[in-house]
């Protein structure tokens, strides 16, 4: 039957099965493929994509994130179909969803309602904008090389200003944004202060050099934590090292896969000198000072007044090792 949609009441959300090559590494020509993912408004047909590495969901959320800045507002429904992105336990009448879909959901003020299983018709408006934006994009960009997912989605967005700002639907008369300004606009719900970000969290030990490894990448924290264990909040931008509940550190996520990576990006060039010293090199360098050792000890407890200088070692300060051994 014949589906009529309100506006701003659903907003529409899949995967295109096609996907973009992009090339990764120019010197070798490595080609990853990007996957495209789709939005589309139900009452106007404002139609919104954009590329990712991944349908994995931290790029599924990510893409969630640019489909509403780019309508401005949140519809009342989001209606995916039943990938396990989305929905875990696929059902007619009570779908189990994915519990940070659902808290995505709740940040953004809207509700989920995915598609019934085996039924293409609860979501044949953006089937129909999957052949559409198939047809307006990629066409279009089938024979261009692109070198990057930001160089893809900057060619993404002038193909659907094309379709969305210049191509008159015939049954209306209007274009799709004209349609949209007119029907969901003033239907969306406001944009919340800041847009839902999904965090992992990890239990990691810091080394003796005060650094943490993730997935290939470290990053530092203050020295008088060494050896210590600690929570890390990460996301695609950021991570955050806890430790009994206090933030000690916060950095930029690392890019790249950090395999060629021999020294911790945080760490300072003054310290990298000392970088594979072990606690027994530091006794060795000591023993080598002599006399002078007791004099140089109360020199760095007078200029650092905490008790871990009471200690006549500490493992991985690179200031001690720096009096011993200029």
């Amino acid at each position: 039957m014949r589906q009529s949609h309100a506006g701003g009441e659903k907003l529409f959300v899949d995967y295109a099965g096609d996907t973009v090559p992009v090339v990764v590494d120019r010197r070798t020509g490595e080609v990853r493929d990007a996957h495209l993912f789709v939005a589309v408004l139900g009452g106007s047909s404002l139609s919104f994509a954009c590329a990712t590495w991944t349908e994995q969901f931290a790029d599924w959320a990510e893409a969630h994130n640019a489909a509403f800045a780019f309508f401005g507002g949140v519809p009342q429904l989001l209606v995916p179909d039943n990938a396990k992105v989305a929905v875990i336990k696929a059902c007619h009448f009570d779908p189990m969803l994915n519990r940070s879909y659902t808290d995505m959901a709740r940040h953004y003020g809207t509700a989920v309602l995915p598609a019934r299983p085996r039924e293409a018709q609860d979501k044949a408006k953006v089937e129909a904008c999957v052949r559409i934006v198939e047809r307006w994009v990629l066409g279009r960009l089938r024979n261009r090389i692109f070198y990057s997912l930001a160089e893809l989605n900057a060619a993404i967005g002038e193909c659907l200003a094309d379709l969305n700002e210049r191509r008159v639907l015939r049954q209306f008369g209007q274009t799709r944004r004209q349609l949209f300004e007119e029907v969901d606009a003033p239907n969306l719900k406001p944009l919340p202060a800041e847009p839902w970000v999904h965090a992992q969290w990890k239990r990691c030990r810091v080394g003796l050099d005060y650094h943490i490894a993730l997935e290939q990448h470290h990053y530092s924290v203050p020295h008088r934590y060494a050896r210590r264990e600690v929570e890390v909040r990460y996301t695609a931008r950021s991570v955050e090292i806890f430790l009994g509940g206090e933030r000690i550190a916060v950095h930029m996520r690392g890019s790249g896969n950090g395999r060629h990576t021999t020294v911790p990006e945080h760490m300072p060039s003054s310290h990298r000198r000392y970088l594979d010293w072990t606690p027994a090199k530091i006794q060795e360098e000591a023993g080598r000072i002599g006399p002078m050792l007791s004099l140089l000890m109360e020199r760095i407890i007078a200029d650092r007044p905490h008790p871990e200088a009471r200690l006549p070692l500490v493992p991985g300060d690179h200031r001690l090792v720096q009096a011993l051994w200029p």
